[in-house]
C-alpha cells in the first residue's frame, strides 16, 4: 500500500490484499471522484446493493487498521456516495488513495 500510513496496524504482508480490495471496488464501481477539501474525498459508487455491502465491510476493515479515517456512506439504491475524511496531518493518505482510485478506474477523472 503506497499510501498507507506509518501508523497503520495491518500486517505489512495483508498489505497487498488490501490494495488489490480496494483495486476492485473501484474498478468495477467507481463513476466518480471529487477532492472536496483537502482532507476529505467524495467517491460514487454505482451498483446497488452488493456495492454497497462490499464497502461498507472494506471501510470497517481499514478503520480497524487506520482508526484516523472517517467513511461517511450515503445513497439512494442506486448509486452510493462514500465520502472519506482523514485529519490535516494525514491528507498525504487521502492523496494516494484517491491516486489508487483513478488508476483502478482510469474512466474517472479527479
Amino acid at each position: 500500500m503506497e499510501w498507507a500510513p506509518a501508523a497503520c496496524t495491518l500486517p505489512t504482508e495483508e498489505r497487498p490484499l488490501r490494495v488489490a480490495e480496494f483495486d476492485e471496488l473501484f474498478a468495477s464501481a467507481l463513476c466518480g471522484l471529487e477532492r472536496v477539501t483537502s482532507t476529505r474525498l467524495r467517491l460514487v459508487l454505482a451498483g446497488g446493493a452488493q456495492v454497497e455491502e462490499t464497502a461498507r465491510g472494506l471501510a470497517a476493515r481499514e478503520s480497524d487498521c487506520c482508526s484516523f479515517f472517517v467513511f461517511t456512506f450515503a445513497g439512494d439504491g442506486k448509486s452510493l456516495v462514500l465520502d472519506v475524511e482523514v485529519p490535516a496531518v494525514q491528507a498525504k493518505v487521502l492523496d494516494g488513495l484517491a491516486a489508487q482510485a483513478v488508476k483502478a478506474a482510469p474512466r474517472v477523472a479527479p
